[in-house]
C-alpha cells in the first residue's frame, strides 16, 4: 500500500541510513534504519496509521511488506520518498549543522 499523503497524527518511520537522516528529515519523524527494524520492532506502534519513508520508496516497501508479514496492518509506503517530500517544498529538519537536505 502507497500513499501520498500523511494522515494527522500518523506515525512517520524513517527507514534510511544515519548519514541520512543526519543530512535532512521531517519534522517529528521516527529513525530505525531499515536493517534495525527486525531488533526494534517493539518501537513501531501496532495502533494508529504509520507511514513509511526512505529517500525514494524502495527501501521503505521492503519495510511496509515486512510489517505486513509480522501482523501490522496499519502501514503505508510514502510513495516518492523524501525526494518527493522535499520536491514539493515539505519541511526538513538536518542533525548535522548544516542545511537540510536530502542525500
Amino acid at each position: 500500500m502507497t500513499t501520498t499523503e500523511i494522515p494527522d497524527g500518523a506515525f512517520l518511520l524513517d527507514v534510511r541510513e544515519p548519514d541520512e537522516w543526519s543530512a535532512g528529515h521531517a519534522p517529528g519523524a521516527h529513525h530505525v534504519p531499515m536493517m534495525d527494524v527486525p531488533a526494534r520492532l517493539s518501537e513501531v506502534p501496532s495502533e494508529g496509521d504509520i507511514v513509511v519513508v526512505c529517500r525514494s520508496g524502495g527501501r521503505s516497501g521492503q519495510v511496509v511488506a515486512y510489517l505486513l508479514g509480522n501482523g501490522w496492518d496499519n502501514v503505508s509506503n510514502l510513495d516518492g520518498g523524501m525526494q518527493d517530500w522535499a520536491a514539493s517544498g515539505r519541511e526538513l529538519v538536518s542533525e548535522d549543522g548544516q542545511p537540510a537536505r536530502v542525500l
